[in-house]
């Protein structure tokens, strides 16, 4: 089988893309369903969540809604094709690769185009940022320096995944307006 079955019952094929496949349902459904870190946090927070929160920062940075739209969808590989830990995922270079291919699908289905090089570079920093105090916060790990600086309240609340899906269906549709 060369394909997976999504909550929309859609057969996909994240090895070879299929842009009238790709769901918003699906994507907003599955990644408030998986956990940050592979599971290895204090408490259970969702790429969902994350991705939220990214494009919560973004707006509160004064970025386009085009830039807070990537950061909401930056992570929706992983609704498809799951995540790996960045120490192995260093050495899956045909993983990486399948995998930045079927963002980059994700990008012109929903954003029309791929990343300029300055929203991709924002993007990373926002990213990076949440990703510091996910660190902190989830596994309770010291972080060098000063706490990024945030434009939105961090809330590490658990919610269920309902609502982090709901939220998620309404922010991609608010921003998808513009």
């Amino acid at each position: 089988m060369s394909y997976i079955t999504t909550y929309t019952r859609k057969h996909f094929d994240p090895v070879h893309p299929d842009p009238e496949r790709i769901c918003i349902q699906d994507i907003a459904h599955a990644l408030p369903l998986i956990c940050r870190g592979n599971g290895h946090v204090s408490t259970f927070w969702s790429v969902g969540e994350h991705c939220i929160c990214c494009a919560k920062e973004a707006l509160g940075r004064g970025y386009s809604n085009r830039q807070a739209l990537a950061c909401l969808l930056h992570d929706a590989s992983e609704c498809y094709m799951s995540d790996v830990p960045r120490p192995l995922k260093q050495e899956m270079p045909r993983y990486r690769e399948v995998e930045e291919q079927l963002l980059q699908v994700i990008y012109k289905k929903f954003l029309g185009s791929s990343l300029t090089d300055e929203e991709a570079q924002r993007l990373k920093e926002i990213d990076d940022d949440l990703l510091w105090y996910d660190l902190e916060v989830l596994l309770e790990e010291k972080q060098p320096g000063d706490a990024p600086k945030l434009h939105f309240e961090l809330d590490y609340t658990v919610r269920p995944f309902v609502e982090v899906e709901q939220e998620y269906l309404e922010m991609f549709q608010k921003l998808s307006e513009s």
